[in-house]
């Protein structure tokens, strides 16, 4: 049997663009992915701290530092350029394996979404 864990978080970036007309996913600043141990195409769960709204789609890499947060797509609807996210991708482990995981957490600057 296994469960799924969270891996990865980038917590409270701010949404730099909501692009509706592109075929889908969120563009994401490449030194934050590379940070938060999230590959380009893995699927990320996503949660709007200003709406309540949650979805899933799949990451394309940004820019690196150019702190990029760009839902597209369908998913544009869901948010607006200000809006604070937290973006978290899961694994599948065993109980064992995940009693031990630690996941990679990141705290970019809600500001310019750039590590401190």
């Amino acid at each position: 049997m296994t469960i799924e864990v969270l891996k990865s978080k980038i917590h409270r970036v701010t949404v730099t663009e909501a692009r509706l007309d592109y075929i889908g996913s969120i563009t994401i600043d490449s030194l934050l992915l590379e940070a938060a141990n999230i590959l380009p195409g893995e699927r990320v769960y996503i949660v709007n701290n200003n709406n309540g709204q949650r979805l899933d789609t799949y990451t394309i890499p940004g820019e690196p530092g150019s702190g990029t947060i760009c839902l597209n797509g369908a998913a544009a609807r869901l948010v607006q350029p200000g809006d604070i996210v937290i973006i978290m991708a899961y694994a599948s482990m065993t109980p064992e394996e995940a009693r031990t995981f630690r996941p990679s957490v990141i705290f970019p600057d809600t500001a310019t979404n750039l590590l401190k």
